[in-house]
């Protein structure tokens, strides 16, 4: 898991239009990066959460962050979820996990009372100058947002 000023693992991952890299959302970002790992396209908890980053996403770039969501779907599983609910921000594919688990968004986790591998719901907060501002784990879906604006005092 990284830490506050920890530097954020760099990455390209491919996306519906083709790739997005971390460099290029710290360049548009004023204030930094918001990266959200979720772990599949068009279930009810990822669903919620991302139509909850739509819905605060003019509040976010007003306040400075750009927000990428990653999740271990294909791109074109993305292109779909990103229609089906209007979402205008970057949904980039990590299908091997390498950049989940430099980020420790992917392990073990308890699934309905098993332990199982895979995404770890997290969000990491980037600043531009690559350092990580924020770092959350093992969130909930719902109400994570919300909290994740206080967090960044975002609207406060």
């Amino acid at each position: 898991m990284l830490m506050l000023d920890d530097v954020a693992p760099d990455f390209t991952l491919p996306t519906a239009d083709g790739q997005v890299s971390l460099a290029e959302l710290r360049e548009k970002a004023e204030k930094g990066v918001v990266i959200y790992f979720y772990p599949k396209a068009e279930t009810p908890g990822c669903t919620t959460e991302a139509c909850d980053f739509r819905d605060n996403l003019g509040r976010l770039r007003q306040a400075g962050y750009e927000v990428v969501g990653i999740s271990p779907d294909k791109p074109e599983a993305l292109e779909k979820f990103a229609k089906n609910h209007e979402l205008p921000f970057v949904l980039a594919s990590d299908t091997a996990h390498v950049v989940m688990e430099s980020y420790g968004a992917w392990g073990p986790k308890n699934n309905y009372g098993k332990t199982v591998i895979g995404t770890i719901r997290s969000t990491v907060v980037v600043l531009p100058d690559g350092r990580v501002k924020l770092a959350l784990y093992n969130v909930k879906a719902k109400g994570h947002v919300d909290r994740l604006l206080r967090e960044l005092e975002v609207g406060v």
